[in-house]
């Protein structure tokens, strides 16, 4: 027998629930094997972009809209900057 068996202490895991239910903030749901019997979750598979190819934006504080601010700024300044080196070599 195994040394770490004769050892450990006996009822240290907790519960194991078989048939936990995960509940989604979209209303899906499904269950899974957990140490909860109840799990909420704000996004799944049902409702997550990348495996519905939808274009949810998750975005509480604005940084989708000030990624997209820097991102057309600076497409702004690479076509001044191509326009001014074409006036320069002609």
């Amino acid at each position: 027998m195994c040394y770490y068996a004769l050892v450990m202490k006996a009822d240290t895991h907790p519960t194991y629930f078989p048939q936990a239910k995960v509940v989604c903030a979209c209303g899906n749901t499904f269950t899974v094997g957990s140490t909860k019997e109840k799990i909420e979750v704000e996004i799944c598979s049902a409702c997550h972009p990348f495996y519905t190819g939808g274009d949810k934006v998750l975005d509480t504080a604005g940084r989708v809209e000030k990624f997209k601010a820097r991102l057309a700024r600076g497409r702004s300044t690479a076509e001044s900057r191509s326009k001014a080196a074409a006036k320069k070599s002609n």
